[in-house]
């Protein structure tokens, strides 16, 4: 009768193949090592945590530019010539390496976790160190084109720091297990004591975090002053052609309260409005006169610009992805639109019992009509019948040219301090939104100054100035702004402070808890004896750290040989491998 012992019961580890073999392309079991990771493989663990920051710093930048998108396309056109949605390529590989990335990362936590050997497969080395380069030249260039733009991820966090540092509070918790696996184990080195105080060092920064954050909305909801106005810049050029009758109609349906035009000055001093030093993106000049679609808009009279197609550019080029949603009605109002004078849209703002902001652009020097602009501009305003008080100018010119702009009301596009507001007998101040922090504003209003901030798109940046108690703003898309009857979160000094200490005594109960109970595992680890694993293989199932001994002891013995008198014997249809010795009996 022969006995057979079973040494190894094989489970199959789909989730651990699944792992390694994805990473490390180690799909099979004896391709895997729970051995320490090499020095090179920690470098490129180094190197992918690397780029997942840079990724999710350069997703969160460009989250929050939503509201510039407009800005930086112009930009790109100024240099370019060429107007096109620059940001759908840069939002498409930004999702795709951020995916990729962060799908590796996990993949190395998991690797960690269940002890298994870091091995990052080649290929996947070429994709992060690819993804890495290219993030770091979008960095770059952008900081070339739009370097400006940088401010809106300080403004941002005025909304979004109090939900990151919740974000940040579990991430920095659940690491702790990573952590504290590493730390407790009994081989004590520089390196651990290095890691525990860094790791310590990123845990109390964090829990301290919000001591630095300065947020409007935390405050008394009875403090909160009345919904800021809606200033339609351009009309609504999301929905209609920018600087046309139409699209200053459709801004007022959406509830603008005032509209702001870029006022340019043809060579026969009519005012007319246009952003651009050219004809050539809003117009088709390039069709009527080719020879000119490069020329100053201002060197045009006013019955050539007149003769200029101004909307059908829109419905061709769809720059902001809303021809769709537009009725036939609407696209063949939008296709016979012209380029519309200053006169016309003031009509169209008293009518409607509105104001108008004027950004009017001096004509270069060689112009005929250099030295009379100002003259050109109130005249515009006195045939449009408008009072002149609910005309605000923003005058690209010297403070000497400034009081000759008679009887309109001044605006000043740059920060200046109280003093200098009432030395320049200015009313009002057009101010960037990264150029008006929450402590200016609080002050200019403390002095009777009001203040528009220019450009808010999005919901968020619109609660913000809402909360800093700013009286109007100029937007892009007042459609999407009318859809904002209250600041989108708004809580009390007292409300947060509570939510913030405790969720950083949770986070820290849990680190402790995590702490402990690794040195409680790791210590029953040291005090397992293999001999006695060995006695008790036949009274009871092996556990994991049993099946691991006993599957290197075969190896063992396949690699030293078996004697002729023994034999392994291997039955697939239980899942035992056996043992058995020469000089059986019947």
């Amino acid at each position: 009768m022969v006995k057979h012992q079973p040494l190894q019961v094989y489970e199959k580890q789909v989730f651990v193949s699944f792992v390694t073999g994805i990473y490390g392309c180690r799909w099979k079991r004896y391709q895997r090592s729970q051995e320490d990771s090499s020095r090179w493989e920690c470098i490129w663990f180094i190197i992918l945590c690397s780029s997942f920051l840079l990724l999710v710093f350069w997703a969160y930048f460009w989250l929050v530019a939503q509201n510039d998108f407009n800005e930086f396309n112009w930009s790109v056109y100024n240099r370019s010539g060429e107007w096109r949605d620059e940001t759908i390529p840069i939002l498409a590989s930004t999702t795709v390496g951020f995916s990729y990335i962060t799908f590796l990362l996990i993949l190395a936590l998991f690797h960690i976790s269940l002890g298994q050997q870091l091995n990052l497969y080649w290929v996947h080395k070429i994709g992060v160190l690819a993804t890495l380069l290219t993030t770091i030249s979008g960095i770059i260039s952008v900081d070339d084109i739009w370097g400006d733009e940088w401010d809106i991820l300080l403004v941002s966090l005025q909304s979004t720091a109090p939900f990151l540092h919740i974000g940040a509070l579990v991430t920095v918790t659940a690491i702790s297990w990573l952590v504290a696996g590493y730390v407790v184990r009994r081989e004590r080195s520089n390196f651990q004591v290095m890691m525990l105080l860094i790791y310590t060092v990123i845990l109390l920064a964090v829990y301290l975090a919000p001591l630095t954050f300065t947020c409007p909305c935390i405050m008394d909801r009875h403090s909160l002053r009345p919904r800021p106005d809606l200033i339609g810049r351009r009309g609504a050029p999301m929905m209609a052609p920018e600087n046309t009758m139409v699209s200053f109609n459709r801004a007022l349906q959406y509830g603008a309260s005032s509209l702001e035009a870029d006022v340019t000055i043809s060579v026969d001093g009519v005012p007319f409005l246009m952003r651009d030093r050219t004809l050539k993106r809003t117009t088709d000049v390039r069709k009527v006169f080719p020879a000119r679609q490069y020329g100053d808009a201002s060197f045009f009279n006013w019955t050539e610009i007149r003769s200029l197609n101004a909307g059908q550019w829109f419905l061709e080029s769809d720059p902001y992805w809303t021809v769709e949603t537009l009725t036939a009605r609407d696209r063949s109002r939008i296709g016979n639109q012209t380029v519309c004078s200053l006169v016309e849209m003031l009509r169209l703002a008293a009518r409607a019992n509105g104001s108008a902001l004027l950004n009017v652009h001096r004509p270069p020097p060689e112009h005929p009509r250099h030295r009379t602009w100002f003259m050109d501009t109130l005249w515009a305003v006195q045939k449009a019948g408008i009072s002149q008080k609910r005309v605000r100018t923003v005058t690209w010119t010297p403070d000497t040219d400034r009081g000759r702009v008679r009887g309109l009301q001044q605006t000043a596009n740059e920060k200046l301090s109280v003093e200098e507001i009432r030395q320049r007998g200015i009313t009002s101040l057009t101010l960037h939104y990264s150029k008006a922090s929450h402590k200016d504003i609080q002050e200019y209003l403390a002095n009777n100054v009001s203040v528009t901030v220019y450009p808010v798109n999005e919901a968020w940046l619109y609660s913000i100035l809402w909360c800093s108690g700013v009286p109007s703003v100029s937007s892009d898309a007042p459609q999407v702004l009318r859809k904002v009857p209250y600041p989108i979160w708004l809580m009390s000094q007292s409300a947060y402070d509570f939510i913030w200490i405790t969720s950083d005594l949770v986070s820290l109960a849990v680190v402790i808890g995590i702490f402990g109970f690794q040195k409680w595992r790791m210590r029953g680890m040291q005090n397992y004896n293999p001999e006695q694993i060995m006695l008790s293989a036949v009274a009871r199932r092996s556990s994991r750290e049993v099946n691991i001994m006993k599957e290197k002891l075969i190896f063992s013995e396949l690699n030293n040989g078996l004697s002729s008198t023994e034999e392994l014997c291997l039955y697939p249809e239980n899942g035992y491998a056996t043992y058995s010795h020469g000089g059986l009996s019947h």
